[in-house]
């Protein structure tokens, strides 16, 4: 890495780049102040607005529990079911942009400058990938969710009144145990696959290209220089920045409640605590508290390291699973899935024209607004990591290789379930509540208890990677695109995402952090798509390997 940098605290372009001319410099709407011994660099308004809205949000939820939970579950209903055919077209676009940067001449042109090297090996780069990206969310939802579009597909339709009331896939699947099997694992694929992938890559790629190559701040404002011009340094930045504070926090939020609902279940499971919302709670604290320790300790010594570790652990438990399961089925599975997911493809993600409302709606809209609601801590995470990869470099590795993996873990672990109900007679995955499906399908294998501790430990650490590397993207917004504002604010942004879990876990539940998550991400999703013009825009002038 070069030893210049930018005013933006960013490195310097190596070898050709169209650096963007502007009189801007970061920090310029700055309050730099101090509280006590804590220095403050805080972006005004960016700061204040999100700080001030999440700090009043906190207090009111808390204060009217019981008020708020009706008032989450309409808000997520509604946005769900009037809004899925705009996530569902929003992510297609998404997805057939990345596509053709790959193919296309654009992809030749590499983050950072033409002369650009990677800063981290693809090791490192792919543990902090996965950490980021799905950590929490592959470990809840790996048994779960093959589960229940295998149950809801064999069931078949159900409708009254006209409307099908039944949550399977499609067409479904009734009383055929192999169809089932496959359309519910295409269906799990289809949400853990090049969509989602997709939403992450157009954000970290639009933030390394307009950082790294065009020299302006590592904020999403940035992004849209191409559109608005001097003014995203005004309130149309402003507002762009915050929406990105509110979608992070609120998407994250949901990830920590699912984290801390089944390493809670975990515990349960194993050592018999009660799962009650109080050990959840006590739970997030703790795991925060970590946070904040890995926060203290940096990028490189605190969320690379405990990515590392994340990645091996993740990748004994699924090469014990390979091993002692239906190895052949589950090795042959992998490609029978990913020709299912391929064929299915087209009719998953039609956004017009189906009957199966509630999968649409309840499942795909509701995933497809939870990973834009994450996009921007996970791609400003990706984009810090990623300088000095090509465009087609970085779209391989972050869309089709991570997309690759889901399959073989979705695979490994949802196809294990369903051999465990088709072919062994084991209910108790398909009878087991949520939280309890992954621990439930490892109690049929030797080591239970060494594994189901393993997935918990797993759990938590993707839990306080999460947190750690979340904190750091809401701070990096909210300095206004300092990269190394005051350790406190970081702090700050690390304890209230644990609070806000905190109370829309006791302010209604996991319903109420998907509603927030829904909701936070319905705006970011017109944001992203101005974003994709902009991406264009940029790399058209950017010069090329």
């Amino acid at each position: 890495m070069s030893d210049e940098t930018l005013s933006t605290g960013l490195p310097q372009p190596e070898g050709p780049a169209n650096i963007i001319d502007t009189d801007y410099e970061v920090g310029q709407d700055n309050i730099e102040t101090k509280i006590g011994p804590f220095g403050l660099d805080i972006h005004n308004p960016v700061f204040v607005i999100s700080g001030l809205t999440v700090v009043a949000f906190v207090i009111l939820t808390l204060a009217f529990q019981d008020q708020v939970d009706p008032l989450f579950n309409g808000l997520r209903n509604w946005l769900t079911a009037k809004l899925d055919w705009f996530f569902l077209s929003a992510a297609n676009v998404f997805v057939i942009l990345c596509l053709v940067l790959i193919v296309t001449p654009l992809g030749r042109v590499r983050l950072g400058g033409r002369d650009a090297t990677p800063d981290y090996s693809y090791m490192g780069w792919f543990a902090m990938l996965f950490a980021a990206g799905m950590g929490i969310g592959l470990m809840y939802f790996g048994v779960s969710e093959p589960i229940s579009h295998f149950t809801s597909s064999l069931g078949g339709t159900a409708v009254e009144e006209g409307v099908r009331t039944d949550w399977a896939p499609l067409g479904a699947a009734a009383g055929d145990e192999t169809e089932a099997a496959r359309l519910g694992m295409a269906a799990t694929i289809f949400h853990w696959g090049l969509h989602p992938w997709a939403i992450y890559a157009i954000v970290a790629l639009a933030l390394a290209l307009f950082s790294y190559n065009k020299g302006l701040p590592l904020t999403i404002r940035s992004v849209f220089y191409p559109i608005f011009g001097d003014r995203v340094w005004g309130w149309t930045g402003h507002i762009i920045d915050t929406l990105a504070v509110f979608a992070t926090l609120f998407g994250l939020a949901t990830s920590l409640g699912f984290g801390a609902s089944q390493a809670s279940a975990g515990l349960e499971f194993l050592y018999g605590v009660p799962n009650t919302d109080g050990f959840q709670v006590f739970l997030i604290l703790g795991i925060t508290a970590v946070a904040l320790v890995s926060v203290v300790a940096g990028l490189d010594a605190g969320v690379k390291r405990l990515s590392e570790i994340n990645m091996m652990l993740a990748l004994l438990l699924l090469l014990f699973v390979l091993a002692v399961g239906p190895t052949v089925a589950i090795l042959t599975g992998f490609f029978a899935n990913l020709g299912a997911y391929i064929t299915d493809l087209p009719a998953l993600s039609n956004p017009v024209g189906r009957e199966d409302d509630n999968f649409r709606q309840g499942w795909t809209a509701f995933y497809w607004a939870w990973w834009i609601s994450w996009s921007p801590f996970v791609g400003m995470f990706i984009a810090r990591v990623s300088r000095g990869r090509s465009v087609r470099e970085f779209i391989v590795c972050v869309l089709l290789i991570p997309s690759a993996v889901c399959v073989l873990w979705m695979t490994a672990f949802g196809g294990t379930a369903i051999h465990q109900i088709v072919n062994d007679g084991f209910q108790g995955v398909a009878e087991a509540g949520q939280d309890f499906k992954l621990f439930v399908m490892l109690s049929q294998f030797p080591l239970a208890s060494i594994t189901s501790f393993v997935a918990i430990v797993l759990v938590i650490v993707f839990f306080v990677t999460s947190s750690d590397s979340g904190s750091l993207v809401i701070d990096t917004i909210t300095a206004g695109g300092k990269v190394d504002a005051p350790l406190p604010q970081r702090v700050f942004w690390c304890t209230f995402e644990g609070l806000v879990a905190i109370a829309l876990l006791l302010g209604g539940g996991l319903g109420a952090l998907q509603a927030m998550a829904v909701s936070t991400g319905f705006p970011f999703t017109i944001v992203l798509l101005l974003a994709c013009f902009a991406i264009v825009k940029g790399l058209m002038d950017e010069p090329r390997d």
